[in-house]
């Protein structure tokens, strides 16, 4: 390394976002970029670790030391190719990852985490932009895969195998490719060209895409299982929790997705019936889950041009800065305020939604809530939820449910393949990702629930080297 010191003399320094009075008036992505200069020496502070706990940390093992150093020498095609070798799409995560890696850092335990997702994203960019990104020719083996959704995890798979040289289709029941990336993610957080992008050298390479197709209705599974020598499942957990409490089916309650997808084919040039659209203009907006689908919608209703915005979660509120529950270098479970967040946004904790209250035209007008408190068994040692008694309502036109998904779909393709599930309701598989049904593997949510996108990439490359090791001497 250039300087294995600099992080004693340069301090971190972040992109940070666009000006806040800017970004809440379109769909633009808010976060801004560094110059080269800058973002070279960003990544001279990375120490070059003996054991680099940002590799330890991340779902893909990525090689952070290594592509560091090669961004620091300006070796953007050497970063590139370093950090391609186990990440397919550093240009999703370098935006929209936790970043687990900078929580592990070891400079986080006395100085600055080193802005290691900003690199990653920045790495992909240049290696666009400069040309270094081109199709590869690849050598056929004469071997068909199907991959069942198009999501992180579908377009790894597909990615992966694609590249070993199998013929690839993926199947999309969507108008376009994507999965949550491009429906569920808001444009301001990952632009939708950025994904077009990648999947346009996707199939410069040879995969095929097959959209607006039902797996299970349009094409069967035995359809499959005949044409194809191996089937890669990756459909997402696509099962929203609800809420089943009165006033559930009041007009202007919605799953969190629905807003999410609508906007994002708004912005796309769809156009929506009056009736049928989903708006916050004008509203009191409540948001119920405190995760970052919750705090997406924070960001859409503002967009949207709500009146307020408030968000309201069950559990307590997190420590700021540390916890010492989860120590370094683990994940921490502290408060996260994200972009969205610092738009405008009443936050509360501990809170359980009882009803929804209607207006005289079967519209949601209000939300009672009730105050709770969470008490550890000592028994069992699991936290009992104990409700105090105390209620309070919440003005709201607008309520999104954003609590999170339980597991996918069952009825259609996986029914239909006589597919085995865990005790969550998830795709069972073994350690390699294989189904109990022959030729069919599963990956990504649909067989773990709903998590990470990082994880999701992971879990397809995983499938697809077990996809491979079962057929290459078949």
């Amino acid at each position: 390394m250039g300087n294995p010191k600099a992080f004693l003399t340069i301090d971190r320094k972040e992109a940070g976002y666009r000006p806040l009075h800017d970004r809440v008036l379109d769909y633009g992505e808010v976060e801004q970029t560094l110059n080269v200069e800058d973002r070279r020496l960003q990544a001279s502070r990375c120490m070059e670790c003996g054991v680099p706990f940002c590799h330890w940390s991340c779902p893909l093992g990525n090689r952070q030391p290594e592509w560091q150093h090669r961004l620091y020498l300006n070796d953007v095609a050497g970063a590139y190719q370093l950090l391609t070798m186990t990440n397919d799409f550093p240009e999703f995560t370098g935006r929209i990852c936790p970043a687990l890696c900078e929580k592990s850092c070891v400079l986080a335990q006395q100085h600055q985490a080193v802005t290691i997702r900003e690199n990653e994203a920045a790495i992909a960019e240049r290696a666009f932009n400069e040309g270094i990104v081109m199709p590869k020719e690849i050598k056929r083996n004469g071997k068909k895969v199907a991959v069942v959704g198009s999501g992180p995890a579908g377009l790894a798979c597909a990615n992966q195998l694609n590249h070993k040289g199998y013929d690839v289709t993926v199947f999309e029941k969507n108008e376009h490719p994507g999965g949550l990336l491009r429906f569920g993610i808001p444009d301001f957080k990952l632009n939708k060209r950025v994904i077009d992008r990648r999947l346009k050298l996707m199939e410069a390479e040879g995969v095929e895409f097959r959209c607006g197709v039902k797996v299970g209705e349009d094409v069967k599974g035995e359809d499959l299982l005949r044409d194809y020598d191996a089937v890669c499942l990756c459909m997402g957990a696509e099962v929203p929790r609800d809420l089943k409490v009165e006033g559930r089916e009041l007009k202007g309650v919605h799953f969190a997705l629905e807003l999410l997808q609508q906007q994002n084919r708004v912005n796309a040039g769809a156009e929506v019936s009056k009736a049928d659209r989903i708006s916050a203009k004008g509203k009191n907006v409540l948001v119920i889950g405190g995760g970052d689908t919750g705090s997406d919608c924070v960001g859409t209703a503002h967009r949207q041009g709500a009146k307020s915005v408030t968000q309201i979660e069950i559990m307590p509120k997190p420590p700021i800065g540390e916890n010492p529950a989860t120590p370094w270098p683990y994940w921490p479970v502290v408060l996260k305020t994200s972009s969205s967040h610092e738009e405008g946004c009443d936050r509360r904790w501990l809170l359980d939604t009882r009803r929804f209250i209607s207006d005289a035209d079967g519209r949601v007008a209000s939300v009672e809530v009730e105050e709770v408190e969470w008490e550890k068994d000592p028994a069992t040692g699991r936290m009992n939820l104990i409700h105090t008694g105390k209620k309070a309502e919440i003005k709201a036109e607008l309520v999104l449910l954003a609590m999170g998904f339980t597991n996918p779909v069952h009825l259609g393709i996986l029914d239909d393949l006589g597919l085995e599930y865990d005790a969550r309701g998830n795709v069972k598989v073994d350690a390699e990702g294989h189904t109990n049904v022959d030729k069919v593997f599963a990956a990504g949510d649909v067989s773990t629930g709903a998590s990470l996108v990082v994880r999701c990439i992971a879990s397809g490359r995983h499938a697809a080297e077990a996809i491979h090791r079962a057929l290459k001497n078949a």
